[in-house]
Order: C-alpha cells, then sequence, then structure tokens
C-alpha cells in the first residue's frame, strides 16, 4: 500500500519536504513505518525522540497502518 507522511519542524527539514510517500506491506505497523523511514533519512535517528500519529492521535510501535490513514511525524518539542 501506498501512505503519505506529513512532516513539520525538524522532521521537515530531514526529509527536505513536507510530506513523503513510501510503499508499505498491508500489514505494516508503527515499528516497520520507522523502521523504514530511519533507513531513507538516516539523520532521523539522531532526534531523541519523535512521535508518530495517525488520524491526529500519538500511534504506538504495535499500531497497524491502513491506507488511508493521516500520518505525520512530530518532532520532540522544547520549551521554556
Amino acid at each position: 500500500m501506498k501512505i503519505n507522511v506529513l512532516a513539520f519542524g525538524v522532521a521537515k527539514e530531514i526529509f527536505g519536504t513536507s510530506q513523503v510517500s513510501l510503499e508499505l506491506t498491508n500489514d505494516a505497523t508503527i515499528y516497520n513505518l520507522k523502521y523504514l523511514l530511519e533507513q531513507q533519512y538516516p539523520r532521523l535517528k539522531q532526534l531523541a525522540s519523535y512521535m508518530v500519529a495517525v488520524n491526529n492521535e500519538y500511534a504506538l510501535p504495535g499500531d497497524t497502518i491502513h491506507e488511508r490513514d493521516e500520518i505525520a511525524i512530530i518532532p520532540p518539542v522544547s520549551g521554556g
């Protein structure tokens, strides 16, 4: 299945664009997605932590991805 991944903040800089398209298997999980992204964009591994949101909710590594899901990479947020 083909999915689109939205990128924000430093993730957008790492990807070089605000959205990337990926090809995943039909039973792919968030873990699979992160692995594939980190292979294609090694700088992503350098982030202390980043979250993946699916349909506007934070996702866990074992959550399954569906073709029409809206997926976003949320970089670490600092405040003060």
